[in-house]
């Protein structure tokens, strides 16, 4: 017998996925995708949400700030990059969800 208390708390959501606006993600990740081969001056194979942008893609440092700048005028948003970390930049998608919460208000 299961109980649904218990199966209940493995399924943790992040609240700051709350401040994620689906349709900004998905521009995001369509835009991520295709500004990956610009910024890396390469064709790559077939890239999708789950790839990893370091072991994967080949993605540097130097190309992740590029990858954002071409980004932000892509979506033509701003975005905060303050806190991002290893982590928003685990995957495609990971970075997608990363630049639909953290979009900057114009004033």
């Amino acid at each position: 017998m299961t109980d649904s208390a218990t199966d209940s708390s493995v399924l943790v959501q992040d609240p700051a996925d709350d401040a994620v606006d689906p349709e900004l993600r998905s521009r995001a990740l369509d835009g991520i995708l295709l500004l990956l081969p610009r910024v890396l001056k390469r064709d790559l194979p077939e890239v999708t949400e789950n790839a990893c942008l370091f072991d994967e893609v080949g993605l540097t440092s130097a190309a992740t700030l590029e990858l954002i700048l071409e980004l932000e005028d892509h979506l033509d948003v701003q975005i905060d990059v303050e806190g991002i970390d290893q982590d928003d930049l685990r995957s495609v998608g990971t970075l997608a969800g990363f630049v639909a919460g953290h979009v900057i208000a114009e004033d």
